[in-house]
């Protein structure tokens, strides 16, 4: 009677039972802290936040003169100004603002005459300076939890004032060649000698999926040799691999031997090759049997180990591609020079869509957050939004089929949702994009983003987002999602050394005021508030002066840049400002139907209903939850 193999499971089913097994016993990723300069490669164990603005100044974005937008004011050609020496200030690209400045001119624009510089055109307000926290404000997400460091996300983790970083320990994986007629390699070998050089194969697989590698000493065929060397690799390693000795021979021990040492589960998968393989584990210790044979070694390898370590890092297969996508913005661009465009990409209503990012040269958070790259050819103007684009990929095609693209409104509880759904499961993400309450709806409208974030309050009824819905999608097809009340205010220095009450207030004392973009829920509030109050646009000194995020405003308050922005309160405690409370407002999210029932939107829902998630929302201040997830009406 021939040998019968243990089992002879189907490879799909073995893969996942054995995975199983492993989690429950504890197979679970350990934690290094290393420099953030020597973390390329590395695996994130948590989600990394940046200590400091980046810029921490107020910079210089070109070489020319710095001085007071305001003395330009009615500058042309026909009606030049002229800036004496002591109005301005030499400045080099990168240089900190000079005190008193709000603009640079750049030198290409500066005429030399005997009384100073003259102007032919106004300067705007900020024009030229890079403000404090353009590319990356203090306690902004750099990368969540299990993000692979890049060669940008240094840059992004320097510029942000990370030093060190948690990651994901190498797992340490122990490979021990047996068998009588296996010698290492050389370059004259006897008859019947056989090289051994799986080991190099292997461990160049398993270096390139990110563990180190322990290479035993070749083991000859008896089984108490190979279950001590089994024994002490279970002892140093994080994985054992025993290779060779796993068949139906009469000298092949490895099923015995990793009984011996720990618990046998399989031997024998229903594929060919490889079917020889032993699958056991010594506690969360995998011990694997891997078939001598090269080619079925690499097999087991990929199918059985590879996942094992993508469990261990949180991470999916990658895939090199280039893809077709859909504009969901018009890109112009320069007809002198061939562009590269970082860009964001989602898969929403069966087209992907890319969203180009902030081009900015210094802008390396950009590089961090693309998905892919438009190559735009020289003498090419751009593209219209709605035309189809090609992007090389920097990430897999297939996590980018699974993120949810979000966009609308802006509130730090968006990264914190996206890094408890990478917790939940390694195969979902989120993709956001802050363009304001309106540009959310729009970007939904037009079938460019799974959801937004909206909080618009409509003066006549007093209503938060439903009346705003029902305007701009009268035939329905979308679900309003409640997410949290919070609190929206003042944010001012510690202290309140204005004793600023209101924004009435911020006008009266000609204070600085920054203000939100067009669009922003943020903003429209602003202006329901200076229209309640008797504000004149004229009057808010700063009202044009705009940001995207509510930390990119709290950043410029503690940057002593501006006196006072609307924002909200979570915002306002990371950069410890004080806080005027000036009311509660309502922030759901508003989900197109085509995405109600996407597995990664609902498993969305389930974290933002879940406990972790009040947690975070309790840990950052300002808000109010009663039923985030509950469906508060269907359009």
């Amino acid at each position: 009677m021939g040998y019968q193999y243990l089992s002879n499971l189907p490879l799909d089913q073995a893969a996942a039972d054995y995975l199983a097994a492993l989690v429950a016993d504890g197979f679970i990723a350990q934690k290094e802290q290393v420099a953030a300069t020597e973390a390329c490669g590395r695996v994130l164990y948590g989600p990394v936040y940046a200590n400091i603005c980046a810029p921490h100044y107020n910079a210089a974005a070109m070489d020319g003169i710095a001085l007071d937008a305001a003395i330009t004011f009615g500058a042309t050609e026909t009606t030049p100004v002229i800036i004496n020496d002591s109005q301005y200030w030499v400045v080099d690209t990168g240089d900190p603002l000079p005190e008193g400045c709000d603009a640079v001119v750049m030198v290409e624009d500066v005429v030399r005459v005997a009384e100073g510089v003259k102007l032919v055109a106004a300067a705007a307000p900020w024009q030229h300076i890079r403000q404090i926290g353009e590319d990356i404000c203090a306690s902004d997400m750099i990368l969540p939890a299990y993000a692979t460091v890049t060669p940008s996300a240094i840059g992004a983790m320097l510029a942000g004032g990370v030093l060190e970083v948690d990651v994901i320990k190498k797992p340490l994986v122990g490979i021990i060649p047996t068998g009588d007629e296996i010698i290492a390699p050389c370059a004259n070998p006897e008859p019947g000698d056989i090289i051994e050089f799986n080991s190099s194969i292997f461990s160049a697989m398993l270096k390139g999926w990110g563990a180190d590698i322990k290479v035993y000493p070749i083991v000859k065929d008896k089984l108490d040799l190979i279950t001590n060397s089994v024994r002490q690799a279970a002892a140093e390693c994080d994985i054992v691999l025993l290779n060779a000795g796993s068949s139906a021979g009469r000298e092949d021990y490895s099923s015995q031997a990793i009984a011996t040492v720990g618990e046998l589960l399989y031997h024998g998968l229903a594929i060919k090759p490889g079917k020889p393989a032993v699958l056991g584990k010594a506690k969360a210790i995998p011990l694997i049997g891997v078939p001598g044979y090269p080619v079925s070694g690499i097999i087991i390898l990929d199918q059985i180990v590879k996942p094992l370590l993508d469990r261990y890092f949180h991470c999916s297969d990658v895939d090199d591609q280039t893809v077709d996508a859909v504009l969901g913005k018009r890109l112009t661009t320069s007809l002198k020079y061939r562009e590269f465009i970082r860009t964001r990409l989602g898969y929403v209503n069966g087209k992907m869509v890319a969203t180009p990012l902030n081009r900015g040269a210094g802008v390396v958070s950009s590089f961090v957050k693309a998905d892919g790259m438009i190559d735009v050819p020289q003498n090419c103007e751009g593209y219209e939004a709605g035309e189809s684009v090609k992007v090389s990929l920097l990430r897999p095609l297939s996590q980018i089929k699974r993120t949810i693209v979000i966009t609308g409104s802006h509130d730090p509880l968006i990264d914190e949702l996206a890094n408890l759904l990478v917790e939940a499961d390694r195969n979902a993400g989120i993709a956001s994009s802050h363009v304001g309450s309106m540009g959310g709806l729009m970007a939904v409208k037009r079938g460019e983003a799974h959801l937004c974030g909206t909080h618009l309050l409509d003066e006549s009824s007093n209503q938060y987002n439903i009346p705003y819905v029902q305007k701009q999608f009268p035939k329905g097809g979308v679900i309003l999602v409640e997410c949290v009340y919070r609190q929206q205010g003042l944010m001012v220095a510690m202290g309140n050394p204005y004793g600023i009450r209101d924004l009435s207030d911020v006008a009266r004392l000609k204070l600085d005021f920054v203000n939100r973009q067009k669009g922003a829920g943020t903003r429209i509030l602003t202006d329901y508030i200076m229209k309640q109050q008797g504000i004149d646009i004229a009057d808010l000194r700063g009202y044009q002066r705009e940001e995207f995020t509510h930390t990119g405003v709290a950043a410029q308050i503690a940057g002593k840049t501006a006196d006072a922005g609307m924002g909200i309160y979570s915002a306002a405690k990371i950069y410890g400002l004080d806080f005027v409370p000036v009311c509660e407002e309502q922030y759901d999210f508003l989900v197109s139907a085509e995405s109600w029932d996407l597995p990664m939107v609902q498993k969305m829902i389930e974290v933002l209903s879940s406990a972790s998630f009040r947690q975070r929302l309790q840990d950052l201040g300002g808000y109010r939850v009663e039923n985030p997830g509950r469906i508060r009406c269907r359009f």
